[in-house]
């Protein structure tokens, strides 16, 4: 609800602060005095642009804040999806600077106007004469049957399952997209990674190869040398073997002579040992090396094949190689499960579809249910107002399509003289029918969910003493649900409220200023003599003015 507003530097208000209370609020004044002003103000705060016209000194900024009370509005996730600070005395605050520049703040935090009219939606609904085409939407009408059919846990169940069925029909689109675009590569693919699988890739092996063709390659050159290693170390004249045994054979007397030839002698006895495991070696790797033509050619053909590669896929190693082979299978192997991984997808979206037609189901069947019961409340109601032939026909159809809020599709159809034909409500009704039927429905709802503040802004222009005074029973008889202001020229009404405003003019320094002013009692019976008779109070206007308020 509703607890304060505080306007600065706004059209005609110089400065205006005013608390509000629960329950039915009056607020009158002449006609001029400037109720649109206050009215304008308030909009501003529900998310309306504004413009420097609105600015009562052109230098100094304007200023609107009001503070709601939100604690039973069952907003904390709406605040956290437009990630603001909750609170449950929450401050709206809006500023037009002189540059003509507009801010906006929920709890001190900076907000766009997008957001701000999407969290003032919830909590104040100002309704006038021709602001009655939310009747005629088919979502308002929706909404008025499911707060009667106790339809909210369904709804929001349905909801949640909706979100989920689209999200899985997008990702079945997006398989079958990938299966048709993958076909189209799908033989390309395989054939490339049918050629790597044929290369039989092994890490390091580019390595090895290249250094066995160098060997293959070179043999009688290898052979060659190894054949005169092998000379120089077994030759029985000038040989390594033949000349250090010699030494060593010198020393071995030597030693005998003086053991200080000892340590050379071993030394030398080593070398020994070492050059003749060379010998055994060479001799060993002239077995080894052989001419292969074959293995030779077999070797060159795996270089190209392996270089080939690496050029196509425009790589430097077989590491990298065998990783493209791993990502092509991968996309091949994809390729070859999308008929299953389609029909799997399939297959939730069946289970998602099953689950929201039986939802659905629940819904269409509270929805039949509920019907009857608001035509009677509805037309029990307007005939009160005066709207005594009022007849309502409401056609609720199952459809195989999946709106955000079940299968069903609605006429809401209306007939106001008996014996006339039903038709669409922005079609069979007037303008004051349809702020009755508006009055109608709010006073049903107020019945059964909680409804955001609501200000009646002269919604009883046109009507009787006996209907004004319906419909000042109507609003205050929803004033014990929900907080309700009514902006009125009607004395039946304003004698009704639990408070009484009073909005009017006064020259300050040759000014022209709009104040808001609450009544007390006696002021109250002016007032609303005033309403009755004019400026100049009779006594039977007093007198009368008394009966109503009491």
């Amino acid at each position: 609800m509703l607890t304060s507003l505080t306007i600065k530097n706004y059209a005609l208000i110089d400065h205006l602060h005013v608390d509000f209370n629960d329950g039915f609020t009056i607020i009158t004044g002449e006609t001029g005095a400037g109720k649109s002003i206050l009215l304008g103000g308030l909009s501003l705060i529900l998310g309306k642009r504004a413009d420097l016209s609105s600015l009562k000194n052109k230098d100094t900024k304007c200023i609107i804040e009001a503070v709601f009370n939100i604690s039973n509005y069952n907003l904390k996730s709406l605040f956290k999806v437009k990630d603001l600070d909750y609170e449950a005395q929450t401050i709206i605050r809006r500023e037009i600077l002189p540059s003509g520049k507009s801010r906006a703040f929920v709890n001190d935090s900076p907000v766009n106007l997008n957001s701000l009219q999407v969290l003032g939606e919830q909590l104040i609904d100002v309704h006038s004469q021709h602001q009655t085409l939310q009747l005629t939407h088919n979502d308002f009408q929706f909404q008025v049957i499911d707060a009667l059919a106790k339809n909210d846990k369904s709804v929001n169940d349905y909801s949640n399952e909706l979100l989920k069925y689209k999200k899985l029909k997008q990702e079945l689109i997006e398989l079958q997209t990938l299966k048709s675009e993958a076909i189209k590569e799908h033989d390309y693919n395989s054939f490339l990674l049918n050629e790597l699988e044929e290369a039989a890739l092994i890490d390091g092996e580019l390595e090895s190869l290249e250094e066995e063709y160098e060997t293959l390659n070179n043999v009688e050159d290898v052979k060659e040398r190894l054949s005169e290693a092998y000379h120089l170390l077994s030759d029985d004249q000038v040989g390594a073997i033949t000349t250090i045994t010699n030494l060593k054979n010198s020393f071995q007397k030597l030693s005998d002579v003086s053991t200080k030839y000892q340590d050379l002698y071993e030394r030398i006895n080593s070398c020994l040992i070492e050059i003749d495991d060379l010998f055994n070696e060479v001799d060993a790797l002239q077995g080894e090396v052989e001419a292969d033509p074959n293995r030779l050619e077999a070797v060159n053909s795996k270089l190209q094949i392996l270089n080939n590669l690496l050029q196509k896929h425009q790589v430097a190693t077989i590491s990298e190689l065998i990783g493209v082979r791993e990502d092509l299978a991968k996309k091949v192997e994809v390729t070859e499960n999308l008929d299953s991984a389609i029909q799997n997808k399939q297959d939730e979206v069946s289970k998602s579809e099953v689950l929201l037609d039986n939802i659905a189901d629940i819904i269409h069947t509270n929805r039949s249910k509920a019907i009857p019961d608001l035509i009677h409340k509805l037309q029990s109601i307007l005939s009160d107002l005066g709207m005594t032939n009022a007849q309502f026909n409401i056609e609720l159809s199952k459809t195989e399509d999946y709106f955000s809020n079940g299968k069903d599709e609605l006429l809401f159809l209306f007939s106001a003289n008996k014996g006339g034909n039903f038709n669409e409500l922005k079609k069979a009704a007037s303008g004051g029918e349809l702020s009755r039927i508006m009055l109608a429905i709010k006073l049903v709802l107020s019945k059964y969910t909680k409804l955001p503040t609501i200000m009646f802004d002269e919604i009883d222009t046109g009507v009787s003493g006996e209907i004004s005074n319906k419909m000042g029973d109507i609003m205050l008889q929803m004033s014990k649900n929900m907080q309700v202001f009514s902006i009125t020229h009607l004395p039946q009404i304003a004698a009704k409220g639990h408070s009484h405003f009073k909005v009017y003019k006064e020259d300050v320094d040759n000014v022209t200023q709009t104040n808001l002013v609450k009544l007390n009692h006696d002021d109250r019976i002016v007032e609303i003599a005033q309403m009755l008779g004019g400026s100049e109070l009779s006594t039977s206007a007093i007198a009368h003015a008394k009966e109503l308020l009491n």
